[in-house]
């Protein structure tokens, strides 16, 4: 049977790979290639040097050019680098052109996420989740990667009537997958039946891109201690708490972030833990606004939740980290009217996008929380009296 890889290894010495596209910019790719830095570094490896290369289009054998391809064998010759690490999805045959010509393990972005899910996945349904996702990544590749694959089973007595080793990979991949879909299934209409116990609350689900201060605003609003460090996708597992703001409970949901480039079978995998997004009344859209692609990270979110069928729900869009976003922005000499002027100008500029629909905290600093309580609380109260206008309520 196939086993599958584990993509990273602690501490290993990685180079990194982005080709500039027509429609992009040098400085994007920069930012692309700053986040997969730090994916990398999440997963335990050390981006050491970084290669791009401006092409119209992929190349259809090596992704990057010949020459670049080369230009990057002779950095690895000599250096301990024993993974490469491209920004876009490769095909089967790619990683083992690549990987024939460096002489070292070759993955892409989604190998690098899936490896990150894996390594963070703790329940029983996040587990399913991930391999499942691997499976459906490995599926279209089997082609091309045959050769790297580790086959425990197999061989003579195996296979059917004229049918190849690569036709048995398929068809174990396939079953894999049907197993894990079912199994899948099973832990979903539990999840379902936990969900429709939690009563008859109103719902708030905590969303945004990945390690924007989800988990640590959670903590904040709930009191209660829930995971939060400084990697991307800190936490797979949905994290519900029961919260009470002046008498009106409800309960807070914090949900896996979302990201740039987010395979599309990881997101297929996960809808079941993202139906706490699809099912809530209110939604907190977190961003980091000291993060210098926020704008776009805005964009990524809010098309994740136009998959997921839930952007038409009330949204509180939360930009957090305001402190940080003071300190790299404004110079110690600038005169704080000037700088209370221009964040006024901020505040406007997203007040009109999101009609009104937005708060400037600091999670960390607890900058403004009273505020973002205030706002939370109306828009709850005002779910309770849109579900249920008929019943006397002390909120």
């Amino acid at each position: 049977m196939i086993e599958k890889k584990q993509a990273i290894t602690k501490d290993q010495a990685a180079v990194l790979v982005g080709l500039i596209q027509k429609d992009q910019t040098n400085e994007q790719v920069t930012e692309y290639l700053d986040e997969l830095a730090f994916l990398a570094e999440t997963a335990g490896a050390n981006a050491i040097k970084r290669f791009t290369q401006r092409l119209p289009h992929p190349d259809s054998r090596t992704f990057v050019g010949k020459g670049k391809l080369e230009e990057i064998k002779d950095y690895i010759n000599g250096r301990h680098v024993t993974l490469v690490i491209f920004d876009d999805e490769l095909t089967g045959s790619q990683i083992l052109n690549i990987e024939k010509e460096l002489g070292v393990k070759t993955i892409d972005r989604s190998d690098l996420i899936l490896d990150i899910f894996a390594s963070r996945a703790r329940t029983a349904q996040s587990k399913v989740q991930v391999e499942l996702a691997q499976y459906q990544y490995l599926l279209p590749r089997l082609k091309g990667m045959w050769k790297h694959l580790e086959r425990q089973g197999g061989g003579i007595g195996s296979r059917g009537p004229g049918e190849t080793e690569i036709e048995t990979d398929r068809r174990i991949v396939k079953d894999k997958i049907f197993l894990l879909r079912k199994r899948l299934g099973e832990i979903d209409k539990q999840a379902f039946t936990q969900r429709k116990e939690r009563g008859e609350l109103i719902r708030v689900a905590l969303v945004g891109y990945t390690n924007v201060g989800k988990s640590t605003l959670m903590t904040l609003l709930s009191k209660s201690d829930v995971f939060a460090e400084n990697k991307l996708f800190a936490t797979l597992d949905t994290t519900t708490r029961k919260v009470v703001f002046e008498n009106t409970p409800f309960l807070l949901s914090d949900t896996v972030g979302f990201i740039r480039k987010l395979p599309h079978h990881l997101i297929e995998s996960f809808k079941s833990t993202l139906d706490e997004v699809r099912e809530a009344d209110i939604l907190l859209h977190v961003v980091d606004i000291s993060h210098p692609q926020y704008e776009e990270q805005i964009g990524v979110v809010n098309k994740t939740l136009q998959e997921l069928k839930a952007f038409e729900k009330p949204i509180l869009t939360i930009f957090n980290k305001m402190d940080m976003y003071v300190e790299k922005t404004f110079d110690n000499w600038l005169e704080d009217s000037v700088k209370q002027e221009l964040l006024q100008d901020l505040k406007d500029k997203w007040d009109l996008a999101t009609e009104n629909n937005c708060v400037f905290v600091s999670a960390v600093e607890k900058q403004n929380i009273d505020a973002l309580k205030e706002i939370m609380l109306e828009k709850i109260r005002a779910q309770y009296h849109i579900r249920y206008p008929y019943r006397s309520q002390s909120y």
